[in-house]
């Protein structure tokens, strides 16, 4: 999981950047009316819904908005038809890319990533082509500035049912089963744990080693496509030097 661990650091510091722009309130606003559509309007029976409020308020969201949004979802109040969609590709070096896409017009939003796939040395595939690469994940992120005692977070998230614990340059990384990510969540916060991140994501099983001007493609090509409002996630099975 070396390359998905890597890139999570990227994103990290990249999302302390983004945290700071307008457009990121309607992404964030887009993923909770998705997840209280799918899942209902409370966050404690609906997990995606918890951890899109939590990313919300990470990132400043007033409360207004965020009730707004969980209503609008549900259909409390009018809002403009959304759908999800899974598009995949490869990027390159023939990295697997596979992306979360919430978009009021399909044809507007398979146009911009197929474009930004030509134009960064990849192509958008078929439905299917990549998806076997990944795995669904529960994913926490403990800063190790936060002070937390490397052998204590150990023992509480694996008596909590994690599935792996990993030590990266700045951080852990807690991993779970999707059903067990609620649980392993709720075990951390009773012990006043800070949880810098909280998400159900795709892990890849193996990685594609990059170096060069690949690695300098695929660096622009995700951070291109996270710039698109229509994308909420983008998963790639890359791995970097760590120069």
């Amino acid at each position: 999981m070396a390359g998905h661990s890597k890139w999570s650091n990227i994103k990290r510091k990249k999302a302390k950047v983004d945290a700071q722009r307008g457009k990121i309130f309607t992404r964030l606003s887009k993923e909770i009316m998705l997840a209280a559509k799918l899942g209902g309007g409370d966050p404690a029976g609906n997990i995606r819904l918890k951890a899109a409020i939590e990313k919300a308020k990470e990132a400043n969201i007033p409360n207004d908005n965020i009730q707004r949004a969980i209503l609008k979802g549900t259909g409390q109040l009018s809002s403009s038809g959304m759908e999800e969609i899974i598009y995949e590709g490869y990027g390159p070096g023939g990295v697997a890319v596979m992306m979360n896409i919430l978009t009021d017009n399909r044809n507007r939003t398979a146009g911009e990533i197929r474009h930004l796939f030509s134009k960064h040395g990849g192509n958008l595939g078929e439905s299917g082509c990549v998806s076997w690469i990944f795995e669904r994940k529960g994913l926490l992120v403990i800063e190790k500035e936060s002070g937390v005692n490397e052998d204590e977070l150990l023992l509480t998230a694996l008596e909590a049912g994690a599935e792996d614990v990993k030590s990266e340059e700045d951080v852990y990384e807690i991993f779970t089963a999707p059903d067990d990510f609620a649980t392993v969540l709720e075990q951390l916060e009773q012990q006043n744990i800070d949880i810098a991140e909280a998400d159900i994501t795709m892990v890849p099983q193996t990685t594609v080693k990059l170096e060069g001007e690949d690695a300098e493609k695929m660096i622009k090509l995700m951070e291109l496509l996270e710039e698109l409002d229509d994308v909420e996630d983008v998963y790639a099975n890359f791995e970097l030097e760590d120069a």
